[in-house]
């Protein structure tokens, strides 16, 4: 991280309010707490912190002048209050991941969903839960999960892509392929400029059926990326199917691996 780039700690803003009018008015302060970084010498990032006093929510950008104004440090607030829950959810994120890589979804869910309780909007909980719905073929539970993720803008931004390219991928794999294609259409909305990104909701497509927009999403990944191989070669096992038929055609791409 460099010197402009870095973190300041937890930091209070306190706002002041009016009920009432005239002689009964009372005012009041609301007193919240933030994680703040610093990303340029006037540009400041604040978090707002949950009740376990981790950092949850959306972020929000603001200028030294703002954070200045109203934003007084908190010493000590971090090493007492959140570096503890830190540490606690780091743990259950860990045990959850390692229990999906060896396939124990049980305690995999267990560790998501206390994760979860520390840090409701936890991305990494969140996915990891989709992850075992997938697995498990829990419709219901799946959905759930799937409605909060399309809910959770700042899960789609760009330094989350690998993650929620891999869900997807598990979305289809698992043949949940209208789900899928909601997923990715949501992904493309904050990168529209990802070829992977509509290159796959393709496949979501063309195993659901739809092919029109199939090949709408494949003419556009090769538009934004001219020497797309898969993409190319998706289209030729398209345009064999023109010709044989699509059934042909679906069946010759699985069982050459495009829909691995």
């Amino acid at each position: 991280m460099s010197d402009q780039c870095r973190v300041l700690g937890i930091y209070s803003l306190v706002k002041s309010t009016e009920v009432g009018v005239g002689g009964t008015a009372k005012g009041y302060q609301q007193k919240t707490y933030w994680f703040v970084r610093r990303l340029s010498d006037d540009t400041y990032e604040v978090q707002p912190l949950n009740a376990n006093h981790l950092p949850s929510g959306i972020k929000r950008n603001i200028s030294k002048k703002e954070f200045m104004a109203g934003y007084a440090p908190e010493p000590g607030y971090y090493e007492k209050k959140t570096l503890p829950h830190v540490q606690s959810l780091k743990k259950k994120l860990e045990c959850g991941e390692e229990a999906l890589r060896d396939g124990n979804l049980g305690e995999a869910e267990k560790s998501f969903c206390k994760a979860l309780l520390l840090d409701e909007e936890n991305k990494t909980a969140t996915i990891g839960l989709g992850e075992v719905y997938c697995r498990t073929q829990e419709h219901k539970k799946l959905g759930e999960v799937l409605r909060r993720i399309l809910n959770m803008d700042e899960f789609f931004k760009e330094e989350q892509r690998h993650a929620f390219n891999n869900f997807g991928i598990s979305l289809r794999k698992e043949k949940y392929f209208s789900e899928a294609v909601r997923y990715y259409r949501r992904a493309i909305e904050f990168n529209p400029a990802d070829e992977n990104l509509h290159f796959n909701v393709a496949r979501a497509y063309f195993e659901a059926g739809e092919l029109t927009a199939c090949l709408e999403h494949l003419h556009e990944a090769l538009r934004l990326r001219p020497d797309f191989s898969e993409a190319a070669e998706f289209l030729q096992y398209l345009d064999s199917g023109a010709r044989g038929g699509v059934a042909d055609a679906q069946r010759s791409a699985t069982e050459e691996g495009l829909s691995r």
